[in-house]
């Protein structure tokens, strides 16, 4: 039997409960548990609903799970969400302030902050450190916890947690586990680190759930980093600033969600025609238009395959979890800058914010690649066109240099070039040509991974947030399990592979026409069934499992 836990602490919008599940999340860490974070927020300051769900495994995980063992009330309105939510044993632990008629173990976690001066958001402190009681946790590691999590009111939140520490029993004894040293990450910040870790130097955004903590981390931490993070006024002007910042030499990257990309996507043309690398991070979030700002989707596959006007080579990857998120942003930055064009990195609110344990080891895998720069022999001839299609880089500044950058149709040197009826053929052909080389790298081991039982004939097939889902309901029923990971230019010979022997393909993902689906017919693969979620969550492994029981 696996070693697991699973928390929920709910509330209303700015009462904290975020911060206090990161909390939980790493007084569980501390005993040596893999974790998995999954926040749920509505668009609102305060009032509303607010949960954190952690899940706390000997093994990693991916994703949380539908049954709850301990579930935080702050509220009653968390109590009439969650409760059918408990398993067996389970146990709610609420606010006994304001919920009254319960069944479960009420603390008066106001009246005990309130008597020893703390703030009312202090009151998740003593939830913290009656959690910490009830799951046998040692108060010195509560002690520790909280000192490094809180910056300030230090000794007054250790008071208001001891005295709740001291007001409950111990329910369960949690057994410490081998210690792993994996970080916790949030998939933002693994996408942040990536591109870094491939040399990025510019960053440009304006702010859009659930893309936005990527500015927020790397403003932050600018300095360290030695990047300039520049916030623009809106979607248009940062797609365009981040071509005059790469066409002057420097690595950039932009962020944006659904809504943001679609202003972005004419300056993605640009990007392709001028040959300017950049890469656009696009997480993903419900609904056209405003949509649903604070839920998830996977919805913009087909889009951000067809972004931007007229026939181009573009990169399109999707990460599934913090280590892929980390290792395809530097890949995407990496390969925009070989083959000169636009990458995007492809994920959703699902792993822009849920929270994971991280491993270090895929750090080391990525490194800044050189790009071709002019020799500085000769007449510089921006758009060279070469046997693979990749033509030197010289910037602005360089001496004995014209340097063009164009969005019409041009020759080698960047003139227009319309009324040349063989030279827009002979452009087109130079650019198809990257298309072609970036293909033949792309479409090697790494490209689509398979899971679980390699030698079935029945196979659930999934891209991004949906990975550990499927995977869990994938193992369970003892099937195979296939993950493409770039899907664009789509790796031909890496699929055929992974799909060798299957007979039932069933795709997973959570939007409502089947975008994989349709991509993998335009591909020649037949989907014979599917699995569709559309509401906003991710999906939990119990669902897919559920489904596929029906479906094989």
């Amino acid at each position: 039997m696996v070693k697991e836990y699973s928390i929920l602490i709910g509330g209303a919008a700015g009462e904290g409960t975020r911060r206090a599940g990161l909390i939980i999340a790493k007084l569980l860490q501390e005993y040596g548990y893999y974790i998995f974070i999954y926040d749920d927020y509505e668009s609102l300051i305060n009032g509303g609903h607010n949960f954190s769900q952690i899940r706390a495994s000997e093994k990693k995980i991916l994703t949380h799970s539908r049954g709850v063992d301990f579930l935080l009330a702050l509220n009653n309105e968390t109590v009439a969400r969650h409760k059918d939510k408990l398993n067996k044993e389970g146990v709610i632990i609420y606010n006994s302030d304001k919920i009254s008629d319960c069944e479960g173990i009420g603390l008066p976690v106001e009246a005990i902050t309130k008597e020893l001066g703390g703030k009312p958001i202090m009151k998740n402190t003593a939830f913290l450190g009656a959690l910490g009681k009830m799951l046998g946790i040692d108060w010195r590691i509560i002690e520790k916890v909280l000192k490094q999590e809180l910056k300030r009111g230090i000794e007054l939140n250790l008071k208001i947690a001891n005295t709740a520490y001291e007001q409950v029993e111990t329910l369960v004894k949690i057994e410490k586990l081998p210690s792993n040293e994996c970080p916790l990450l949030t998939g933002n910040e693994a996408v942040a680190l990536g591109a870094v870790q491939a040399g990025l130097e510019a960053y440009i955004a304006y702010p859009m759930t659930p893309a936005t903590s990527v500015l927020h981390y790397l403003a932050a931490k600018q300095k360290d980093f030695n990047l300039i993070v520049f916030q623009d006024e809106s979607e248009i002007s940062v797609i365009n600033a981040a071509i005059g910042s790469a066409f002057a030499g420097k690595r950039t990257m932009v962020g944006t969600s659904g809504g943001g990309f679609a202003l972005m996507t004419e300056g993605v043309s640009l990007a392709a025609q001028a040959e300017v690398p950049v890469v656009v991070v696009e997480s993903q979030r419900t609904g056209p238009a405003t949509g649903v700002p604070t839920y998830s989707a996977q919805a913009d596959l087909l889009f951000a395959l067809n972004s931007g006007h007229g026939d181009f080579v573009r990169l399109v990857v999707a990460p599934g979890d913090t280590e892929e998120s980390f290792y395809l942003t530097g890949l995407a930055l990496n390969l925009a800058w070989k083959y000169q064009l636009p990458a995007i990195v492809l994920i959703d609110k699902a792993i822009s914010e849920s929270t994971f344990s991280f491993d270090e080891n895929i750090v080391d895998k990525v490194k800044s690649e050189k790009a071709l720069l002019w020799n500085k022999k000769g007449e510089y001839k921006r758009y060279l066109d070469t046997k693979n299609g990749i033509s030197p880089m010289a910037f602005p500044g360089e001496p004995n240099a014209v340097i063009k950058g164009t969005s019409y149709e041009h020759d080698e040197a960047g003139i227009t070039a319309e009324e040349d009826a063989s030279q827009i053929t002979a452009m087109q052909d130079k650019r198809m040509k990257k298309y072609d080389a970036l293909s033949k790298e792309i479409d090697e081991p790494g490209a689509v991974k398979v899971y679980g039982n390699e030698k079935s004939d029945k196979t659930i097939i999934f891209w991004g947030s949906t990975k550990g889902a499927a995977i869990e309901a994938a193992e369970k029923l003892n099937i195979k399990a296939i993950q493409p990971l770039i899907l664009q230019p789509f790796p031909e010979k890496q699929m055929a592979k992974a799909l060798e022997g299957v007979k039932t393909l069933i795709s997973a993902e959570t939007n409502v026409m089947g975008q994989l689906a349709k991509v993998l017919s335009c591909e020649g693969i037949k989907v014979d069934e599917q699995i569709l979620k559309y509401d906003g969550r991710p999906f939990l492994p119990e669902e897919i499992e559920d489904k596929l029981k029906n479906l094989i």
